[in-house]
């Protein structure tokens, strides 16, 4: 199996379920050392996760729930967090509990640490990842980008349209994909994400003068107002009474000035509707050294490199 996909990806494979078919065939998951994942069932009063295998229970100790449980780098939320979730682990051991039962020994950190390891060895800059949104805050989002390894996803790196909130773009559980930014003396890891989703003129492609499309409202400026095309793409309105941020705006494309980098909106309404999360990729490559959004003919020049 790939060593470095978010939890819940294996869970419900043919290959992660025919391990644990048996004591023996988790006996060979074990020698193996193959990554599984299964439910917690329960986080018990130690913070021992107690995990559901089918074929027997399976027991996390506190230390071994996560990298950082043991040095107290990382909170034990981490591990109460996952009750009712899928978690990856390796099979360490066999024991027999109080009433006699056999139940495996579980190892959710050493999981982790080897697809960590993977990462590291086998990725760098500019790579493109699988990832999970794990949960969202005002500067970013969390993302899982193996067997419960996160990394920072920063609000200014999810799309080239600012937005106020990752919520505005995101839901938690969402299965995106994004780049490695940077890799850290710690092995933090830091994403991008908007150099996936188009250059100005691969979004404009989609919009011709004369159009009427909808757009949402994510800014309201003295002089015009910010409309969001797609998300990386936005064109400015003529200024408007009782339109407000976060709202869908029906709009009139003026016009397109690619030199500029300008797209000019009338809004010919707005209200309320529910939001649309909605993404399309460009990139379909796994490596990507450079990222050039504007125009060739534009005055101003956006890129990235890695």
């Amino acid at each position: 199996m790939k060593d470095h996909y978010p939890e819940g990806t294996l869970i419900n494979t043919e290959e992660n379920k025919k391990y644990m078919t048996s004591e023996a065939s988790l006996m060979l998951a074990q020698s193996l050392e193959i990554i599984l994942e299964a439910n917690v069932v329960m986080c018990d009063a130690e913070h021992n996760l107690v995990v559901d295998l089918g074929v027997m229970k399976g027991i996390i100790p506190r230390d071994e729930g996560a990298i950082g449980i043991r040095e107290g780098k990382t909170r034990d939320i981490a591990l109460i967090s996952r009750v009712g979730r899928p978690v990856c682990f390796v099979v360490t051991d066999f024991s027999i509990d109080d009433v006699g039962r056999k139940y495996a020994v579980l190892s959710r950190r050493s999981a982790q640490q080897k697809c960590l390891n993977h990462v590291l060895e086998n990725m760098c800059v500019g790579d493109i990842i699988d990832a999970r949104i794990t949960h969202l805050e005002t500067f970013g989002a969390f993302c899982d980008i193996g067997c419960g390894n996160v990394a920072l996803l920063p609000i200014d790196a999810i799309s080239v349209s600012r937005i106020s909130h990752p919520k505005d773009r995101f839901c938690v559980g969402d299965s995106i994909k994004a780049i490695i930014k940077n890799i850290d003396t710690d092995n933090k890891i830091t994403l991008s994400h908007k150099e996936l989703l188009g250059t100005w003129e691969e979004n404009a492609a989609a919009f011709s003068q004369g159009q009427t499309v909808s757009g949402v409202v994510r800014s309201i400026e003295n002089y015009g107002i910010f409309v969001e095309l797609t998300p990386n793409l936005a064109g400015l309105a003529e200024p408007k009474e009782n339109v407000r941020v976060g709202e869908t705006a029906s709009v009139y494309i003026k016009s397109i000035i690619p030199e500029k980098m300008k797209i000019k909106l009338i809004i010919i309404d707005s209200f309320d509707t529910p939001p649309d999360n909605t993404y399309n990729y460009f990139y379909d490559g796994s490596h990507i050294d450079e990222f050039i959004y504007s125009p060739d003919e534009s005055t101003k020049q956006i890129s990235t490199y890695f």
